[in-house]
């Protein structure tokens, strides 16, 4: 059988109504069901939203790589000359 010809009849055995709807915000934080009665008594102490994980940025954030000091764009290794670059991009048929 050509898998062409099976690939396009395929049609899959469930299919949803509707669009996928994701909720605006997130519901209230509750404890799992299974968990055990000490931990659902204290979950409400533990689940206190707490401040921001992230420490306050002490270095600038650079959203584009040429706004960045040049000491980043520099490269560890030494600069190619014209020769070297024609080899690796002819795939090694320029030496010869």
């Amino acid at each position: 059988m050509h898998p062409s010809v099976k690939v396009l009849a395929h049609k899959p055995l469930i299919s949803f109504i509707g669009k996928r709807v994701w909720p605006a915000t997130a519901g209230p934080s509750h404890p799992h069901p299974a968990a055990p009665p000490e931990w659902q008594k204290s979950f409400s102490e533990k689940a206190v939203p707490h401040g921001s994980h992230r420490a306050p940025q002490e270095h600038p954030v650079f959203l584009e790589f040429w706004d960045a000091p040049a000491r980043f764009s520099k490269p560890s290794s030494r600069y190619l000359e014209q020769v070297e670059i024609d080899a690796i991009l002819s795939g090694g048929a320029s030496l010869r």
